[in-house]
């Protein structure tokens, strides 16, 4: 059986359960096309693994039903939930009194990092394999990795099954065992991790505001009470500056911006000036990507909830 551009699955899962020997594999789902990808691959291929996923209260709630209901029976295993051990993003931001950024990213060290490693120091008997779903393509950092990797931090054995993939490798799969995929795709998101993610990009933060107007009141809501939490501890030190999700570095430090702010920019054509009269459908951008046109929405039980 061929799946993406492995020929023969036989033959590669030969050679992978060589590679692991006796060591448990540890796959990490995120709720994303290609981590499920990977766990689909590693089901057909005969190799047993423990799915974990990183519930980060950032993330859609529709991702969190996908992780749930769909994936389990997709890939044939049970998704073991992992949370921080100070709460999830909402309860970091209050307590830190600020959103992570580009110098302090806790966000990944505190809800994904720490709780993948503790859970891969527990075993004991043999180190682990620790199964991520990332591709090569995806960006010029990640055509650097490696398909196996030691890692001195996670003390494992870290490997990337689908690296050479390709996005349509992925959608293909998808499609040959007739699993749908995250709804967030077919509306027009490209990625379905954090929502939105502090480096989201121009696309991204319009698709949002398009789609979940609800997430934009939520995410306004938390940048004031946290911006009165500030105001409050620091007293007469308070700068003055709101404290906002996005920010752009200065000479004189940075300068705030608020999420209504942001998301009128997200809108606003190459330059920032003009507003886009014929923006991209994302819907049907994603529809058509996935070979499923018809009408996709969030169901009203499905608005972002703290």
């Amino acid at each position: 059986m061929r799946l993406g551009p492995i020929e023969d699955v036989s033959e590669w899962a030969d050679q992978a359960k060589q590679r692991i020997g006796d060591r448990p594999v540890v796959a990490s789902i995120s709720g994303g096309k290609d981590s499920t990808a990977m766990g689909l691959l590693l089901r057909a291929a005969g190799i047993p693994f423990r799915a974990i996923h990183f519930d980060t209260g950032w993330e859609h709630p529709a991702t969190e039903k996908y992780v749930r209901t769909v994936v389990p029976e997709a890939i044939g295993a049970e998704v073991e939930i992992l949370t921080g051990k100070h709460g999830g993003m909402v309860d970091l931001v209050r307590r830190k009194g600020m959103f992570p950024g580009a110098r302090r990213r806790y966000c990944t060290e505190e809800l994904k990092v720490r709780p993948a490693k503790a859970l891969l120091d527990s075993y004991t008997e043999a180190e682990p394999v620790n199964a991520i779903g990332i591709r090569a393509a995806e960006s010029l950092a990640r055509s650097k990795y490696t398909e196996w990797e030691d890692s001195s931090q996670m003390n494992c054995e870290v490997w990337r099954p689908i690296l050479l993939w390709t996005e349509q490798d992925v959608i293909d799969i998808h499609k040959q065992f007739s699993v749908p995929p995250n709804p967030l795709y077919l509306m027009g998101a490209r990625r379905v991790g954090c929502w939105p993610c502090v480096y989201a990009r121009k696309d991204e933060l319009r698709l949002i505001g398009e789609i979940d107007p609800e997430r934009i009141n939520f995410l306004r809501d938390l940048e004031s009470e946290v911006t009165e939490i500030v105001r409050e501890k620091k007293g007469a030190e308070f700068n003055g500056k709101p404290v906002t999700m996005f920010k752009r570095a200065t000479r004189d430090g940075y300068t705030s911006f608020p999420i209504d702010k942001v998301i009128e920019w997200s809108q606003t054509s190459r330059g920032g000036k003009q507003f886009q009269l014929f923006a991209p459908d994302g819907a049907q951008e994603g529809c058509m990507r996935w070979g499923m046109c018809e009408s996709h929405t969030i169901d009203s039980d499905e608005g972002w909830n703290e």
